[in-house]
């Protein structure tokens, strides 16, 4: 399912030596309220200065006024102007950032290394990775056949007819696409089980309609007669035939499931499945022994002969499904009729095939009081679980076949799981591909703040775990001496902890970077406004930071369960080795809690996460890990919608403030069913069109709420015009609507960057990316004061 998220990950970083001074701007009068500080200086040209065209809203038998509903018909040609103008008045307002700009963007560039890959992965007889190539902006999807002197892969490259000269094969190079295009996002690739054919979709305007291609690996050609537009997720049949795609509505709704043979045009597919409550969307995917494709339950091999359904549709209640030996493995949080669990969390069951519609499912696992089950995987022999316990992500492996009795209820611990071991200061726990059922290693990527990216491979036969690849880092200017030495050695893989209880074996005995010696990472738990805990993660550089007078940059997400993310970026260097603090909120909505976690923010309780944030903005003041005055924030997508109902809550408490495509008209928006996402985000924020609902939404709407005559925080806001997830007329209205009511020196510093190409997901690359993230800081930076010498 679409929401309104922003993935924004970066690869890699350096130490910059330069002194940082703060000067506080003078050329402002005292007019302007702040206590400790000004805005910075404007450009010379006023800021635009959009047209008021009256409209009235009424709703619930409340109404009104929003002179700037015209911004949302994006055929409106006045509104291309009006973001041009906004976009003249931003690069006035940045021009004397240009040398800081170029500074940053030079460290982040010098951190990355020349080209980058990921370690290949078996799938069958075939190694698959992705590179960028020195030089390029984007990935390029390869593969090799393993050289193994086997009988099966002899009898492999013979049937083939494949030779051992056949080193490498390119599959699809996004560096060509975007050559051609101007613009390129990969939505889906899957490669059919026989490995002779790549499915894949692509955008080429940032709107995310997606167009469905097929190239046959053997002879390198697209398949003119496999393009369909709107395309979304896809599955392949097990003997690689047919291939099972969703297709998307006018509102952008994936809505219904097609099946296709191979060769033929599309008059030939025939539906499989037409869901028709438009406040439901559909995914499809395979089974991991490819035997079953599940949006109901499809026969892989004989796709025609019908749907399946498991269960009756239940508000609320989720099903994730697998198969093993004629068994279906399913994670779900229904409540039991024997009312034994509550439904807040997930559990497993199971049951036979030919036991699909009865219903007749048996409670196999349930989690432990601290532990929340959050995702499967399988394999031949082993059965993964993914858990959050106390907030911290965890793995286990348990041995096919469970050793469980079906009439009584079971928890992991009394199947004798193997818990992986895990460094003490991971944040970041993310799967491999892991595309082949028969395999008895899992592959991980492991990464905190303080750590680069680590690929461990656990084989859950032998019980031990091998560290295949570290995520390079260009440091040498940052005192790497005092920091172990990586070393890559496959040959050699250490015991894990053989304890029965949760594993708490460190990676002691292999060697990898890690960055904790000079930079500190640690995690808090902060009061919120009614008492909740919510866990507050803080970097800093051990050197640079000084308590009490370094600024600070809080991040925050909130939203559709998802975990905020904490992985390794290099980029942020630049930052801390300025005695910047880095903090990332895992306020209530998202993930990391279980589903209570994000209920709990959620809805109803949406001003709950606005709460956590504020709380943890002043933590970190109170506590003197950030100057008063000196407080950041960013946001992307919904979490803009977070840190722009923070602002309006306590906009002194913030200095400067970033919103990357953020939802801020939340009411207006969710007022308009025909916008894309509007149906399926009543789950998460709630209908407008219910009292209640309305009531909550307008209490925290980012643009229904700026406080007026207030001195408002220096803003920066981003946005794309092909954006199909946050309409760019979001960021446009608050923005003018801002600067009609705050603070007139400074909603001066109150700018917005729009891109006129690319959506939501940005147009930057592997280097582009630096560009885009050297703006941002340099304007933290020049609303701070902060110059560089």
């Amino acid at each position: 399912m679409a929401f309104r998220a922003l993935g924004h990950s970066n690869t890699t970083l350096i130490k910059s030596c330069r002194t940082i001074i703060f000067t506080h701007s003078s050329s402002f009068s005292s007019a302007c309220l702040r206590r400790s500080s000004s805005p910075p200086p404007p450009p010379p040209q006023a800021p635009p200065s959009p047209k008021k065209v009256p409209f009235t809203v009424s709703v619930h038998g409340k109404t009104w006024q929003d002179p700037y509903h015209w911004m949302s018909n994006s055929d409106d040609p006045n509104l291309l102007k009006h973001l041009n103008r906004e976009n003249v008045y931003a690069d006035g307002f940045m021009a004397d950032t240009l040398k800081l700009r170029s500074v940053l963007s030079s460290e982040m560039k010098a951190r990355l290394p020349p080209t980058v890959s990921t370690p290949p992965e078996r799938w069958g007889p075939w190694m698959y990775y992705q590179c960028i190539p020195e030089g390029k902006e984007y990935p390029v999807l390869c593969r090799r056949l393993e050289m193994e002197k086997t009988g099966w892969l002899k009898n492999f490259v013979f049937h083939y007819g494949m030779t051992r000269s056949k080193r490498e094969e390119i599959l699809l190079d996004w560096n060509e696409l975007a050559e051609k295009y101007g613009y390129v996002n990969v939505g889906t690739c899957r490669v059919s089980p026989d490995h002779n054919y790549l499915a894949y979709t692509l955008d080429i305007s940032g709107g995310e309609r997606y167009t469905l291609q097929v190239k046959d690996l053997r002879s390198g050609l697209i398949d003119p007669k496999s393009k369909v537009e709107g395309a979304v997720s896809l599955a392949w049949a097990q003997d690689a035939s047919s291939l099972f795609y969703t297709q998307s509505d006018e509102n952008q709704r994936p809505y219904r499931v097609l099946c296709r043979k191979l060769g033929y045009d599309h008059l030939d597919e025939f539906p499989v499945f037409t869901e028709n409550d438009s406040s439901f969307c559909v995914d499809i995917t395979s089974t991991k022994d490819g035997k079953f494709i599940t949006v109901y339950v499809i026969d892989s091999v004989n796709p025609s002969n019908g749907l399946q359904k498991l269960c009756n549709r239940t508000s609320g209640v989720q099903y994730f499904l697998e198969h093993h030996s004629g068994l279906f493995y399913i994670l779900t949080n229904a409540p039991t009729p024997e009312s034994q669990w509550s439904g807040q969390g997930y559990y497993l069951v199971r049951c036979r095939v030919e036991d699909i519609e009865s219903a007749k499912l048996q409670n196999i696992i349930l989690p432990d009081n601290d532990m929340d089950i959050c995702d499967m995987d399988i394999f031949n022999g082993y059965l993964v679980l993914f858990f959050n316990k106390k907030g911290l992500p965890r793995l286990c492996s348990l041995n096919f076949p469970l050793q469980v009795d079906s009439k009584h209820q079971s928890y992991i611990q009394d199947l004798k799981p193997w818990y992986f071991p895990l460094p003490s200061n991971t944040c970041s726990v993310s799967p491999g591909s892991n595309h082949d059922f028969l395999s008895m290693v899992y592959r991980v990527v492991l990464s905190s703040p303080v750590m680069p990216d680590l690929v461990v491979d656990y084989d859950m036969s032998k019980h031990t775990y091998s560290i295949v690849h570290q995520e390079e880092v260009n440091c040498d200017s940052v005192g790497w001496s005092s920091i172990p030495t990586f070393e890559l050695n496959k040959s050699t893989i250490h015991e894990a902890c053989s304890d029965k209880k949760e594993c708490a074996t460190n990676f002691n005995s292999q060697r990898w970077k890690d960055f904790s010696q000079i930079y500190c990472c640690q995690r808090e738990e902060v009061i919120s406004n009614d008492g909740v805990m919510v866990p507050l993660t803080i970097v800093y550089s051990r050197e640079s930071w000084k308590k009490g007078q370094s600024p600070g940059l809080l991040v925050g997400y909130g939203a559709y369960g998802e975990d905020l993310d904490k992985s390794w970026c290099s980029d942020r260097l630049s930052i801390l080795d300025r005695g910047w603090v880095l903090a990332f909120a895992d306020v209530r909505g998202g993930g990391g809690g279980g589903p209570s976690w994000h209920k709990s923010g959620s809805g109803l309780n949406k001003q709950n996460s606005i709460f956590d944030f504020v709380s943890c903005g002043n933590y970190l003041v109170n506590k003197g890990y950030v100057q008063s005055d000196l407080l950041c924030a960013i946001g992307w997508s919904a979490g803009g919608l977070l840190v722009g109902a923070a602002v309006n809550m306590c906009p002194q408490l913030f200095r400067a403030v970033i919103l990357k495509v953020p939802f801020l008209d939340i009411c207006n928006t969710l007022l308009d069913p025909t916008l894309p996402l509007t149906l399926l985000d009543y789950e998460e924020f709630g209908n407008p069109q219910l009292q209640s609902n309305l009531d909550s939404i307008l209490s925290y709407s980012p643009y229904d709420n700026i406080p007026p005559n207030s001195c408002f925080p220096s803003v920066l806001v981003t946005a794309a015009v092909n954006d199909s997830r946050v309409g760019v007329w979001e960021g446009a209205k608050w923005v003018a609507k801002v600067r009609d009511s705050t603070c007139p020196r400074c909603s001066l510093s109150v700018i917005m960057k729009t891109s006129m190409i690319g959506g939501h997901f940005g147009e930057g690359g592997h280097y582009a990316q630096c560009d885009e993230t050297a703006y941002e800081y340099a304007f933290l930076m020049k609303a701070l004061g902060i110059s560089i010498e």
